[in-house]
């Protein structure tokens, strides 16, 4: 990854984009974040419209292997966070 973007730099183009403070453009990026945190953990979904859609998928308990001694184990089943890619993101990559 050549161009990793860190919070504070998000923080810093949100609020150039919006034309707000960076004070709020935190506040607000914490809001989102919150928001879909809960959302995902109650087990709806949330799409970001051009990016995505993130939502909490159930894997079944299944066997897997210890790559180092070969054993198999028992795995429990849990729950994942996924997320579908847009398909105007898909696109812009790729233009």
């Amino acid at each position: 990854m050549a161009n990793q973007m860190t919070k504070a730099q998000l923080v810093a183009a949100l609020a150039e984009r919006t034309g707000s403070d960076k004070k709020a453009a935190g506040a607000a990026l914490e809001a989102l974040t919150g928001i879909i945190t809960e959302t995902v953990a109650q087990g709806g979904a949330v799409t970001l419209p051009g990016v995505g859609k993130i939502y909490c998928r159930e894997r079944p308990e299944r066997t897997a292997r210890n790559p180092s001694t070969g054993e198999q184990i028992q795995k429990p089943a849990d729950k994942v966070v996924k997320i579908t890619v847009a398909k105007a993101l898909k696109d812009s990559i790729n233009a």
